[in-house]
């Protein structure tokens, strides 16, 4: 009961190291999408109160004397589209920081005048693209401030159980999700991950920190490779600059500590340490099985001036389960569980360079993830051990080259070297619950291979209303026989008026199989999996903050790893949940596997979204058919397990 009392006491401690003032600030710099360079003279306007600010030469502005509260704030330059920002929320304790990039206009409509700036859209990402800014992300109902689980509102999204972050996207498996994280591939952003696929209990990435996040369901660039079916990447804010400050806070799982600010003029940092609580409450209760979690986020950034900025980024997260044997039931319940402990971080360097006609970035990083696995049944003896290390140090290059007023190049270059040893060992016969019996396994697998990728895309003006973007990227990866992929993308959107607008996309996807995979002997002569995908939509603008989109896709999957031993299986249905003996251990692919399954994926959506303005209601209705289906090497043709035929979503 004192314990009890201990956790009720602590969620109610909120501590701001701050000292309180009667009004707060915004502060914000304005830059050239494109270019990255900063503007200067751009109108800042807070709507409804008519005071602003203009960009200096440096493209900063500060908005002084505003009452705590949100503000929608517009920023607005000629021969820019002008940017609408909503929620932006002010404060006594602190300054808002805020960062606008606009864009050139590209589409000359006589007669046309294109008033929103509350939706952004990237030039080279012209389908199935939503982004949400932070407060929109704390907002999310049922979103618990996870980055993750707010993306389950978004057309075309399910997630497969409401205590996991195993993100269905289009009728694809959790391993075909790409995570970026201020440019960096992070192989899973969640706690207590999958191993293999991408999802888990709940994000380790800090809300507090995080300025924005975009997520693609779908048709995005060549500038992404090794994924088949989406990609978010979050951006980081960065600290403020006035001077340190922080926050000792309590969410619905964890509690923890934030700093942030300046250490000299061009020198500045964000530091979060959080650790869960749920193990206090779970033995308090009296739970067989106690899962505990620590996280930390670092980011150091150097502004040499205007041009150049060096950053430093660091994430982690430390996962244990352990067990309680108190009676003779939790013996029963304890065997049912995959115990899933595991130490993962990712660390990296990022040199930025702007120039007049685009800007360069360069970053070394390094995941490394350690997985410790097993099962046993009730009476204690050893079902099933994992002990599995990742780690990839990897290199990758990104250049942006405005080539004219509509038209823009990128090129990038990506390379890593993946480091993987298994420690696999099934030591008696497992029987599935279909009544197969899976053969003994004791492995010890230690690889060492490379993997690069390459890409070049080219967006440009067609007629006056048409932007085109053709793309094509090769991949290689050393583990399998097949090395090489290429990977042809086109997109196009058509300006048919000022509110309205046709985009299309179509290209080839490719993915290397996950390494687990591979560890089993003979499993590299897999080849690359491989979707084929279509979209089609429209996107209506019945006011400047509230917009109507529908797609059409369809996804057409080849080369899929189906097993040997169990020919109705392809590993297109595995990958969400805990894994263990609750899903066969279907997802760690340890047995033989041949690239011999196929399948398809066809929908639509449809989806109504109001900003935040003057009218003060906000939300997104959206609406989702689809059909799923896969076969594996008998044959037959099934639906596929994450085939969720309706969804519908409402928040607000």
């Amino acid at each position: 009961m004192n314990r009890i009392k201990y956790i009720i006491a602590l969620i109610t401690l909120s501590v701001t190291f701050t000292f309180a003032q009667n009004q707060g600030k915004i502060t914000g710099k304005i830059v050239d999408a494109s270019t990255k360079q900063p503007l200067i003279g751009v109108n800042v306007i807070v709507e409804g109160l008519g005071v602003g600010a203009a960009t200096d030469e440096n493209g900063n502005f500060i908005i002084n004397g505003l009452e705590p509260g949100a503000y929608t704030i517009k920023a607005s330059y000629i021969g820019f589209e002008p940017i609408v920002k909503t929620d932006v929320m002010v404060m006594t304790s602190k300054p808002t920081n805020i960062l606008f990039e606009l864009k050139e206009q590209v589409l000359n409509l006589e007669g046309v005048t294109v008033t929103s700036g509350y939706y952004e859209q990237d030039k080279t990402e012209t389908v199935s693209v939503t982004s949400f800014s932070y407060e929109e992300l704390r907002r999310s109902p049922g979103g618990f401030e996870d980055v993750v689980r707010a993306l389950s509102i978004i057309p075309g999204v399910a997630k497969q159980s409401a205590g996991r972050n195993d993100l269905i996207v289009r009728g694809g498996a959790p391993s075909e999700n790409l995570y970026l994280l201020d440019g960096f591939v992070v192989p899973n952003i969640n706690h207590f991950a999958t191993q293999g696929a991408t999802g888990g209990t709940n994000s380790y990435v800090d809300l507090d920190f995080v300025n924005k996040s975009t997520f693609s369901t779908g048709g995005f660039s060549v500038k992404y490779g090794d994924k088949l079916s989406s990609v978010l990447g979050v951006e980081l804010r960065d600290p403020r600059e006035d001077r340190i400050g922080g926050k000792a806070l309590i969410s619905a799982t964890q509690f923890g500590i934030n700093m942030e600010g300046p250490i000299s003029q061009n020198d500045n940092f964000l530091f979060s340490l959080r650790r869960s609580y749920l193990d206090f409450i779970f033995n308090a209760v009296g739970f067989s099985f106690v899962p505990q979690y620590w996280d930390m986020m670092f980011k150091y950034n150097h502004n040499y001036d205007n041009n150049d900025k060096l950053s430093f980024l660091f994430v982690g997260a430390k996962d244990d389960v352990n067990f309680n044997y108190d009676d003779k039931e939790s013996f029963v319940k304890n065997s049912r569980i995959l115990a899933n402990s595991q130490r993962q971080y990712t660390a990296g360097i990022s040199y930025r360079h702007l120039f007049d006609k685009g800007f360069i970035d360069f970053r070394f990083g390094r995941n490394y993830v350690d997985y410790d696995n097993f099962q046993k049944d009730s009476l204690l003896n050893p079902i099933f051990v994992n002990k599995s290390i990742e780690a990839v140090n990897n290199f990758s290059t990104d250049l942006i080259l405005k080539t004219g007023k509509k038209s823009e190049l990128n090129l990038g270059v990506n390379y890593y070297f993946i480091e993987s040893n298994n420690e696999i060992l099934f030591p008696s016969q497992f029987v599935t619950s279909f009544g197969e019996t899976l053969p003994m396994t004791n492995y010890k697998a230690d690889r060492n291979f490379n993997k690069a990728g390459i890409y070049g895309l080219y967006s440009f003006p067609l007629l006056s209303n048409v932007q085109i973007n053709a793309g094509v990227r090769a991949d290689y990866f050393g583990a399998i026989e097949n090395k090489f992929s290429f990977s042809p993308r086109l997109s196009a959107r058509w300006a048919v008026s000022g509110i309205t607008s046709v985009n299309l996309s179509m290209g080839i996807y490719k993915q290397a199989p996950s390494y687990i995979w591979l560890a089993y002997p003979g499993n590299n002569k897999l080849d690359n999996i491989q979707v084929e995908q279509y979209i089609l939509g429209v996107d209506h603008l019945f006011s400047e903050h509230t917009k109507f989109k529908a797609e059409i896709f369809y996804k057409n999957y080849s080369n899929y790893p189906a097993s040997l031993t169990r020919n109705y299986l392809v590993l297109a249905n595995a990958g969400a949940g805990f894994g263990g003996a609750e899903e066969n251990y279907s997802s760690f692919g340890l047995e033989p596997l041949v690239s011999g399954g196929t399948g398809e994926s066809k929908g639509i959506e449809i989806s109504l979204q109001k900003k935040s303005s003057d009218i003060p209601l906000y939300g997104l209705i959206s609406f989702t058919y689809s059909q799923t289906n896969f076969t594996a090497l008998d044959g037959i043709e099934r639906s596929g397990q994450f085939d969720q035929r309706v969804i519908l979503n409402i928040s607000g």
